[in-house]
Formats: C-alpha cells, sequence, structure tokens
C-alpha cells in the first residue's frame, strides 16, 4: 500500500495540474509559463542529481570494480532511450507548429499530449527505480527518499498538468476534455514505474545503472524541451528564475526529507 501511494503522487500532481484549465483563462500569462517550464527544469535537474546520481554512485562504490562506471553508463544509455523516443514517437511542442518523430496525420492536440507523456516516462522510471531500491534494503535507499524524488516531481508536474490542458483547451478543445486529456498523460508515470519496479526486483545488481538511467532520461527532456521552451522568446529571465526556484526547493526536500 504504501509503495502504491509513492507511485500514485506524481500522476496526482498532473491531475490537480490539469484541473486548472476549469479555473484559468482561456491562455495562460507568457511570463508565468516561462517561468512554470523553468520551475520543471530545476526540480528534474536536482532530482536527477541528488536522488538518482549520488545514489547510483555510493552504491557502485560498495561493489567491486570502476565506481563511476555504472553512473556514467547508466546516464548514457538514458541519454540514447530518449534520443530515440524523440526521433519515432510523433509529438508537438509548446509554441511550435513543426511535428517531431515520425510523420503522421495525428491532430495537434494528440501531439501535444505525446510531448508531454514522452517527458513523463522517465519521470516514472525515477519513482520506480528509487521504490524498488527502498523496499529492497540494504541499498542506501530509504522510503523516506523515495517519497521525496516522488513529492518533488508532484510539485513540478502540477504546473506541468496546466501547461498541458490550457494549450488543449485554446485549440478547440472543451475544458472536460483538455482536462482529460492533460491527466492522461500522467498516466504513464505510475505505469512507467510500476515496469521499471519490476524489473529492478529481477536484477538487483542493475539498480546502479537503473539509477543513472532514469536520471539521463530525465537531463535529455530538461536539455531538449523544458529549458529551449522556457528561453524562447520574450520573458526569458522568468524561466532561469523559475529553473533556480526548481532546483533549490528540490534540493532542500532531498536534504530534510530522506
Amino acid at each position: 500500500m504504501q509503495m502504491a501511494m509513492i507511485l500514485l503522487i506524481p500522476f496526482i500532481g498532473t491531475v490537480l495540474g490539469s484541473a486548472m484549465v476549469f479555473f484559468m483563462r482561456d491562455s495562460m500569462n507568457p511570463w508565468l509559463e516561462k517561468v512554470l517550464l523553468g520551475f520543471a527544469s530545476g526540480v528534474m535537474i536536482a532530482a536527477s542529481v541528488w536522488s538518482l546520481l549520488i545514489p547510483a554512485l555510493e552504491l557502485a562504490e560498495e561493489g567491486t570494480g570502476l565506481s563511476w562506471f555504472p553512473a556514467a553508463t547508466g546516464f548514457l544509455l538514458g541519454i540514447v532511450f530518449l534520443l530515440l523516443l524523440d526521433s519515432l514517437i510523433p509529438h508537438l511542442h509548446l509554441d511550435s507548429d513543426r511535428p517531431e518523430g515520425l510523420k503522421s496525420g495525428l491532430p495537434k492536440s494528440i501531439m501535444l499530449i505525446l510531448a508531454v507523456t514522452l517527458h513523463n516516462l522517465p519521470e516514472g522510471m525515477a519513482v520506480g527505480v528509487t521504490c524498488a531500491g527502498a523496499f529492497m534494503g540494504d541499498v542506501g535507499i530509504t522510503v523516506a527518499g523515495a517519497f521525496t524524488l516522488a513529492l518533488g516531481i508532484a510539485i513540478q508536474n502540477f504546473p506541468e498538468g496546466a501547461i498541458i490542458s490550457m494549450p488543449l483547451k485554446s485549440s478547440g478543445l472543451s475544458k472536460g476534455k483538455a482536462f482529460l486529456y492533460g491527466a492522461l498523460s500522467g498516466v504513464v508515470e505510475p505505469l512507467g514505474a510500476l515496469g521499471t519496479i519490476l524489473l529492478a526486483k529481477q536484477v538487483q545488481i542493475i539498480l546502479p545503472y537503473m539509477l543513472s538511467f532514469a536520471a539521463g532520461a530525465m537531463i535529455y527532456v530538461v536539455i531538449e524541451e523544458l529549458i529551449p521552451e522556457s528561453q524562447m522568446g520574450e520573458h526569458s529571465n522568468m524561466g532561469t528564475i523559475g529553473a533556480a526556484i526548481g532546483f533549490t526547493l528540490m534540493m532542500v526536500l532531498d536534504v530534510a526529507l530522506s
């Protein structure tokens, strides 16, 4: 039950954020959108370092061989994995009219959802692998640490949910459908987390690789999508401020609650 609740926390953040479509104006203020995108970037960078890469390095130090090898290898594999998904899955970023991935006849609204779903996947994997480590025991990862990571991701999922549901409403969907599609973009998180847990439990020795793999996947999303979108056009300084706040908040949560 405890694990199930942790896995659902990020999804709940997405659902609550998507619900903002019922309370906000037809379009989000551009400077607020920059702040929220930057905030999400900061949270994901801090989570990748404190909750994933550092534990991966510490786990590797307990074994034999090069302690940095699992972290470096897993990190790069995570980058490559998201690069492949980004190249294959048809999707559309905010403030862009040029679809990415394989050509398709999908409507704009669906491709916007796929873009968010694509970067929700590594977040789910990150929560899943930390949960797996916590419930294995004797690997230096605590339940409190897994909860902290899930809470931090949920906090940044809240604005992300609003960022996806508001454009969907502006594209012509009803508030109900915009909320539903925004919420569904977060379903991949508990599913990805569950799949990662099942894999990690079967092969405990690869846990350091999986932790750093999730970190690499998250950093790819930050560099490829969130930071460029937060720095595009006017109010780019607001994206930088948001990133600083998000990074600091996630760092404090990890140290204070773990």
